[in-house]
C-alpha cells in the first residue's frame, strides 16, 4: 500500500473537478478523480474520514499549485495574497514528473524558494523540494560564485521578486563562501546553505510585509520578529526534519551565543547571523534606504569580538567591499557597476554604464580598475542609479575579459 498524504480540504474548490484521487489513510477510494466537491458538507465528510493523496499526486499537485502562483505573480498579483490561493483544479502531465527538480538560474531558485517559504507549514513533501533547491543553489554557487552575487545583489533592492527568498539565497551564498575561505569541512557547505533558506520561514510573509511597509514594526508584528526562530524550528520539525544540528542552527541563529553545542556547529550559527545581520543591512525598506556594500562590510570587521574575528574578516574577504551586482564611481567620472570580486577587496572588476557625462551608455565597456585613472572613487547608492542593468550583456563582458 502506497504511502498516503493529507488533503489540505479547506483549500479544495468546492463544485470544481478533484485533479487527483482521495483515498482512506487505510488505503479506500473515497473520491475518484474528476468528480466534484458537492459542498462544505461533503468536505466535512471527507474530512471525517482524513482524506488522503498518494506522494505522487501530492507532488503534481504542489507543481501545479506552484506555476499558477508564478503565472500570477509575473501578471503582477499581489505576493501576500498567492498563499492563500486555493488548489488548482487541473493538474498538467508534466506535473507528474519524478523527483522534485530544480533548474535555471538564481532568480529561478529564488521564485521556487518563495513558495515553498510562503507555504510553511502548509507545503506538501517539502523536505525533498528542500533539498533540491539546496542541491541546485549549491551547484550555481559552485559553477560562478560571482554570478551568484551579481543577480542577487541586483535583485536585492526588487522588492516585487520578494525579499524573504533573495535575503535567504544571498545569506546562504555569503556563508558558504566565508566557510571556503575559513577551509572548514565540505559538509558545512550544505548546512549553511540548508539553514540559510529556511531559517526565516517562520517569518516569510512578514519579511516581505516589512520590506514594504511605511511604518516601524506594530507591536504585534514586533512579536512575531522575535517569535521567528522557534516557529520556523516548529515548521521543520512539522516536515519530519530529523537534522537536530541544522534545527539548532536555525534555532539560535540570532542568538548565536546561546548555541549549546561542540566548535564547529556553533561556527555555522556564527557565520549564519553575521550573514543574515549583513544582508539585512545593505537590503532597502520603504522607511530606510540600503546601507553601501562597503560601510556595512567594514562595520563587520570594526564589531569584531574575541570569538568572532576570524568569521568577519572571512566574510568580508570572501565578499569584498564592493561585491558584484553593486555600483561604484570611477576616478574619470563614470558610474559602473561590479561585475565580478577583484584581486583586492578596492579592485573588483567593474562595467562603465553611465558616462562620465551622466548618460547611460548602450554598449557596456569594462574598465580595470587597478590603473589610477579607473579607480574607485567611491560606492553609489543602488537607488540612486536610474538603470536597469541587462544581465545578458554583463555575462558576454565577463566572458570576453576572462573575468
Amino acid at each position: 500500500m502506497p504511502p498516503y498524504l493529507p488533503v489540505p480540504l479547506e483549500r479544495v474548490q468546492i463544485g470544481k473537478p478533484l485533479p487527483i484521487d482521495l483515498w482512506s489513510p487505510d488505503g479506500r477510494l473515497l473520491l475518484r478523480r474528476a468528480q466534484i466537491l458537492q459542498s462544505p458538507a461533503h468536505r466535512d465528510m471527507l474530512a471525517s474520514h482524513q482524506a488522503s493523496m498518494t506522494e505522487t499526486d501530492a507532488r503534481a499537485w504542489q507543481r501545479s499549485l506552484e506555476r499558477l502562483m508564478r503565472s500570477l505573480h509575473h501578471d503582477g498579483a499581489d505576493l501576500s495574497a498567492l498563499g492563500e490561493l486555493p488548489l488548482p483544479s487541473e493538474i498538467q502531465e508534466d506535473d507528474f514528473l519524478p523527483d522534485h527538480e530544480v533548474t535555471g538560474g538564481w532568480l529561478d531558485v529564488q521564485d521556487v524558494l518563495r513558495g515553498l517559504l510562503y507555504q510553511g507549514e502548509a507545503a506538501v513533501t517539502p523536505l525533498p523540494r528542500l533539498q533540491a533547491l539546496e542541491d541546485r543553489a549549491l551547484a550555481l554557487l559552485a559553477s560562478d560564485p560571482d554570478d551568484g552575487l551579481f543577480t542577487l545583489f541586483q535583485a536585492l533592492p526588487d522588492l516585487s521578486l520578494g525579499y524573504c527568498a533573495t535575503h535567504a539565497l544571498l545569506a546562504g551564498l555569503v556563508s558558504v563562501l566565508s566557510a571556503d575561505k575559513l577551509a572548514l569541512k565540505p559538509g558545512a557547505r550544505s548546512t549553511l546553505m540548508r539553514a540559510a533558506l529556511v531559517m526565516n520561514i517562520g517569518m516569510a510573509r512578514l519579511q516581505d510585509n516589512l520590506a514594504r511597509q511605511k511604518s516601524v514594526p506594530t507591536p504585534l508584528q514586533q512579536h512575531n520578529i522575535d517569535d521567528h526562530a522557534a516557529l520556523s524550528v516548529a515548521i521543520l520539525q512539522g516536515f519530519g526534519l530529523q537534522d537536530n544540528t541544522l534545527v539548532d542552527i536555525v534555532r539560535r541563529h540570532h542568538t548565536p551565543d546561546l548555541f549549546q553545542g561542540d566548535e564547529v556547529p556553533l561556527t555555522l550559527v556564527r557565520l549564519l547571523n553575521l550573514a543574515d545581520t549583513l544582508i539585512a543591512k545593505m537590503a532597502p525598506r520603504q522607511i530606510r534606504h540600503a546601507l553601501l556594500p562597503m560601510a556595512a562590510t567594514k562595520s563587520l570587521v570594526m564589531q569584531s569580538s574575541k570569538a568572532t574575528t576570524e568569521l568577519r574578516h572571512a566574510m568580508a574577504a570572501a565578499m569584498g567591499f564592493f561585491p558584484p551586482g553593486s555600483y561604484v564611481q570611477l576616478a574619470n567620472g563614470e558610474i559602473a557597476v561590479v561585475i565580478a570580486r577583484g584581486p583586492k577587496a578596492n579592485t573588483p572588476h567593474v562595467a562603465c554604464i553611465i558616462n562620465a557625462s551622466g548618460m547611460p551608455v548602450s554598449m557596456y565597456s569594462y574598465r580595470d580598475t587597478r590603473t589610477s585613472a579607473l579607480a574607485v572613487k567611491a560606492p553609489v547608492p543602488a537607488h540612486t542609479v536610474q538603470v536597469k542593468v541587462n544581465g545578458d550583456k554583463i555575462k558576454r563582458l565577463r566572458q570576453l575579459h576572462g573575468v
